[in-house]
């Protein structure tokens, strides 16, 4: 089984430069998909060996699958394999994939597996600005002026993000240093917790923490992510907004167990309270006057990326397997929103929503995936998403943020409003423009109900997963 540890982080390079290699060939459209596919394989196979046997490690430790890597890779697979086969090219596509484009989304995932995979801080951090300079050529895909000022701006931003984490790294292994075992590894790191400085763990905690935010698209610094989700290719915003903003959120996670083992719990939930409702107040205000789709399902990502830390604030075992819940169906839907927002943009030449119009009379093939996950996104039942925030809701009040909790909700309501009534606007209405299209081929809508129907099924029959979550909830130490 320790094959499935480095396998999804060495297999993704050598694809990545077969690709370049290999420049325009046709098997390159499908090379990112491949990586996709193993990626989830391993994942899976992770989650079920750890469930039989253990943690599994490899490269002398640096790689260490515990059950919640194991549960992120797994993640990171099934929303790969969403995006990457819902967003195959067509003779229509405004993506025109090629050697390069493919090596950067394998690359881009590998990047991804690793950042969970690591057991090494700093390794974290060397994935996690790997991300970053794969995802910012592919942003600028399209080419043009708003795509570049986008890029250069995630890559500014992202930058000074992983600058203030790599800060925090730097006081963290002091602080071990201090404690007499100079170390960065996860596992040692909540294990030193009592005996590490107060002081200087709570300095490095936070600018970990906020470094990592702004990865995670928490605000306030999080005005990269609409300008680069509305620039990129539809598969690779569904890739961003799926899992990349996750694994941000995975590492503060992480962090957090240190801080807890050091602090307490109190120092890190005021900084996750703070951040999550910062959150919500931003994307319900600025969703409520968006005018452009794409950038309306990216402050949706900021919305749920609020929901997620204020479930982590929270924590306990309820909150900390609802947030797990909550990545996995936020995942799956905004894959199969953002593809579908691919197509339509094939269809109608234009992002602004009021371009858009009467999308279930004229194009039933794109609209009615399009409702179904915007009814998943605004935590409709039965999808998960509905009962992940419930369970938040519901611990947040058992464990004394009840304020907090009344407040998200307000700011869900307005989400609701905002989100609500641009869906609408796009998909009702009777057709001014001649007759409705059949669609494409079932094959293309096959990913987006598989995925769709993940997240139904699993919001009241998630017992398969219940043994799985509960893993993954012990290893962060979400069930004390």
């Amino acid at each position: 089984m320790v094959a499935l540890v480095w396998l999804p982080v060495v297999v993704p390079v050598l694809i990545a430069g077969a690709a370049v290699m290999a420049r325009g060939r046709r098997w390159t459209r499908l090379a990112d998909l491949v990586v996709a596919v193993l990626v989830l394989t391993c994942g899976v196979g992770l989650v079920a060996s750890v469930q039989r046997s253990g943690t599994v490690s490899a490269v002398g430790g640096l790689l260490r699958a515990d059950a919640f890597a194991a549960f992120m890779l797994a993640v990171i697979g099934a929303v790969a394999v969403t995006a990457l086969w819902g967003g195959l090219p067509t003779p229509t596509s405004t993506v025109k994939p090629d050697g390069r484009y493919a090596a950067l989304v394998a690359l881009f995932l590998g990047a991804m597996s690793l950042a969970v995979l690591a057991d090494n801080l700093g390794v974290v951090w060397v994935a996690v600005e790997a991300t970053t300079i794969a995802t910012a050529f592919l942003v600028g895909h399209h080419g043009g002026r708003a795509a570049l000022e986008a890029a250069w701006k995630y890559v500014v931003l992202g930058s000074v993000g992983v600058a203030i984490a790599l800060l925090g790294i730097v006081l963290l292994y002091a602080a071990a240093r201090s404690a007499g075992s100079p170390t960065l590894s996860w596992a040692e790191l909540v294990a030193l917790g009592p005996s590490l400085d107060p002081g200087l763990a709570r300095i490095a905690v936070a600018l970990a923490a906020l470094g990592f935010a702004t990865k995670a698209g928490l605000a306030p610094l999080h005005s990269w992510l609409p300008d680069a989700h509305s620039q990129a290719p539809a598969p690779v915003s569904a890739l961003m907004s799926g899992v990349l903003l996750s694994v941000a959120f995975s590492a503060i996670l992480r962090v957090q167990a240190v801080s807890e083992a050091t602090l307490g719990p109190t120092f890190m939930r005021g900084l996750l309270v703070v951040g999550g409702l910062l959150s919500l107040a931003i994307a319900a205000g600025l969703m409520l006057a968006q005018r452009d789709y794409k950038r309306l399902l990216a402050y949706s990502s900021i919305e749920h990326m609020g929901i997620l830390a204020l479930g982590a604030a929270v924590g306990g075992p309820l909150a900390t397997a609802a947030v797990l819940l909550h990545v996995l169906g936020h995942g799956l839907s905004k894959a199969v929103m953002f593809v579908v927002a691919g197509r339509i943009l094939d269809d109608a030449g234009s992002t602004k929503i009021e371009d858009v119009h009467a999308l279930l009379a004229r194009r039933p093939d794109v609209a009615r995936p399009f409702l179904a996950g915007s009814a998943a996104l605004l935590g409709l039942p039965p999808f998960v998403l509905f009962f992940t925030e419930v369970a938040i809701v519901f611990a947040g009040w058992s464990r004394g943020l009840g304020w907090a909790m009344g407040i998200a909700l307000l700011l869900l309501l307005v989400v609701f409003v905002g989100f609500g009534r641009h869906v609408l606007a796009m998909t009702m209405g009777p057709p001014a423009d001649g007759p409705s299209s059949a669609g494409g081929p079932a094959g293309r809508r096959l990913p987006l109900v598989l995925a769709l129907s993940v997240t139904a099924v699993f919001g009241f029959a998630a017992w398969p997963l219940a043994p799985v979550v509960e893993a993954a909830a012990a290893a962060l130490g979400g069930l004390s």
